[in-house]
């Protein structure tokens, strides 16, 4: 698995687990899905934002997406998802992030995913859901304003 760092060294912040420094997402391109620009468009985004990203490649499974965001000791995965997959692979991830006891991984994403299964996927544990058109600015200010924050 090819796993290329993109640090947006910010020091300072501190999460809702007593955690300091930047957020750490991994960001990841699941299944069969070749076109990986709006990924990397995303993850230099919250780079420049100051985030700690972790770009997995193409063509990554849920299990290797699981074990790098527990590897990388994540804060969130976002998922680029254009396959049509979304609601199989979303599901997957969830369900791997929960049987290894980290649930407290947050799972974003976007891509090609009708409104229509945009609930769905929130009942199962899928945080946010951007679709086409979505700025640069508001998925970083979703997750500055999400990942890590405190529970109440």
């Amino acid at each position: 698995m090819s796993v290329a760092r993109q640090d947006g060294a910010q020091a300072g912040s501190q999460g809702a687990a007593g955690r300091s420094g930047p957020i750490r997402v991994v960001v990841a391109k699941p299944g069969l899905d070749g076109h990986d620009r709006g990924a990397k468009v995303i993850a230099r985004a919250l780079r420049d934002a100051g985030m700690e990203v972790i770009y997995t490649g193409l063509h990554q499974t849920p299990e290797q997406i699981v074990d790098t965001a527990i590897q990388e000791d994540a804060d969130a995965i976002g998922l680029s998802i254009l396959s049509g997959a979304h609601n199989t692979l979303f599901a997957k991830v969830i369900a791997l992030l929960e049987e290894r006891d980290a649930a407290d991984i947050k799972v974003f994403g976007g891509g090609i995913i009708p409104e229509a299964d945009i609930p769905p996927l929130k009942a199962q544990g899928v945080a946010e859901i951007f679709t086409p058109g979505a700025t640069t600015a508001s998925i970083v200010d979703w997750v500055n304003a999400n990942v890590r924050s405190l529970a109440v």
